[in-house]
């Protein structure tokens, strides 16, 4: 099986910035897109952004300029750099992957989620 292990998250003020990371493991073939969502307490959960295997990027507006996305391929590894943190960026975030991964001597193609990291920005 597959799994996405995050880590990182924690409490940071107005202003200061996070790194949360996200490990995938198992019997893994290859990883597509990856990215990271968040869901805040009564929100649904949202696409704050994700990464294509050769590195392209997609962003919701509402971190364009303040957040950047990352992978490393070797490592099966997707990185969320947050900066310039506002107190409307607390949820729990969330790691996705469509993997392409193996069973005995059968291949499929799943969405993983990992468990979440709380990120809360106060003072």
């Amino acid at each position: 099986q597959v799994q996405l292990v995050e880590s990182g998250g924690g409490l940071v003020q107005p202003g200061g910035s996070l790194r949360v990371s996200c490990v995938a493991s198992g019997s893994i073939l290859s990883i597509n897109d990856m990215g990271w969502y968040r869901q805040a307490p009564g929100m649904q959960r949202e696409l704050v952004a994700s990464i294509t295997s050769g590195g392209s990027t997609n962003y919701a507006d509402s971190v364009k300029g303040r957040f950047t996305i990352s992978r490393d391929n070797a490592e099966n590894t997707v990185y969320l750099q947050m900066t310039t943190l506002k107190p409307e960026d607390t949820a729990v975030y969330y790691c996705n992957a469509n993997i392409k991964w193996m069973r005995r001597f059968s291949r499929f193609t799943s969405d993983f989620w990992g468990q979440g990291t709380q990120v809360t920005v106060s003072s």
